[in-house]
């Protein structure tokens, strides 16, 4: 399965590693896979070719061997993820204390969390080209990220709105558990045509917001107007929708990990994927809260 997220773009879950890969499928009973697909509805078992994953109760079919216990499940899932938010936060409040934002040193801090964000952009690239998750690298993306999230937070509290910071960090929460249950309840079925629709949507806007930083930095002025005003409005809304978006399709893929027998160690790449989503859409809330509040 490939997802939006960047972690998971490049690979499915596990690769050449004894597990068949997102995009390893064979029919199964349960309808004939699509491509190579699984958002497609009646696909098969992502993980086809596991050993471990148990036999079809209804046919008969799939191998006999015993279940493993080092097998991904939820609560794994939601303990690695807590780790790696953890980071995030406890980074973030700590660069926000330890690096002042005020007219001396606003320069400085800025450079930090400058810096922070590109060893940050570098350490999650090496852990998308890495064969398999690696713990130590997630923590350092998180703590880097942190860093940056924290300067960032605390210079648009200070010149913009005292209360933006807690109003995103809610509103970041809100879309969280909006989407999970909506997912929960299958309002949201991720298929192939959504998938689709998901990742032409973000390269679009992607693109867009790189061509609006180039017009800025090399133009002056706030580039195409993408980022103020009504447009700046406008694409926040869409920033965060594809950040729902993200999420649902992560929710897919972690869903899809636990159910066809992934690696526990996976459970610290579905922990960064969500990582990832929930930093663009708690961005993507600043930004449009901020606009907001600018113009009042």
């Amino acid at each position: 399965m490939r997802s939006s997220n960047p972690v998971f773009s490049r690979r499915g879950f596990s690769r050449d590693s004894g597990y068949a890969g997102f995009n390893a499928q064979q029919p199964q009973a349960g309808g004939p896979a699509v491509g190579n697909n699984p958002y497609a509805q009646g696909t098969g078992n992502p993980y086809a070719t596991n050993p471990y994953a148990p036999a079809d109760t209804r046919t008969g079919a799939g191998p006999q061997a015993p279940a493993r216990a080092d097998v991904m499940t939820i609560d794994d899932v939601v303990s690695r993820t807590a780790m790696t938010l953890g980071t995030v936060v406890i980074t973030a409040v700590l660069s926000w204390v330890l690096l002042p934002v005020d007219e001396a040193n606003i320069g400085k801090s800025y450079g930090i969390a400058i810096g922070a964000a590109l060893v940050a952009l570098v350490l999650s690239l090496v852990q998308a080209f890495k064969r398999k998750p690696v713990p130590a690298v997630i923590l350092a993306y998180a703590a880097f990220e942190g860093v940056f999230l924290g300067v960032i937070s605390n210079v648009v509290s200070t010149y913009i709105s005292p209360g933006v910071v807690v109003q995103a960090v809610l509103g970041t929460m809100c879309v969280f558990a909006g989407v999970l249950f909506a997912y929960k309840m299958r309002w949201i079925r991720v298929t192939r045509r959504f998938y689709g629709f998901v990742m032409a949507a973000a390269m679009g806007f992607l693109l867009l917001m790189v061509a609006n930083l180039l017009f800025s930095v090399f133009g002056g002025g706030d580039g195409l107007g993408f980022r103020s005003g009504g447009l700046g409005i406008l694409f926040g809304v869409i920033g965060i929708i594809l950040g729902a978006c993200f999420l649902a399709l992560d929710f897919k893929q972690v869903e899809d990990g636990v159910t066809y027998g992934a690696p526990r160690e996976e459970s610290w790449l579905a922990a960064f994927g969500l990582t990832l989503t929930l930093v663009w859409i708690y961005l993507e809330m600043l930004r449009l809260l901020s606009i907001l509040q600018g113009n009042d």
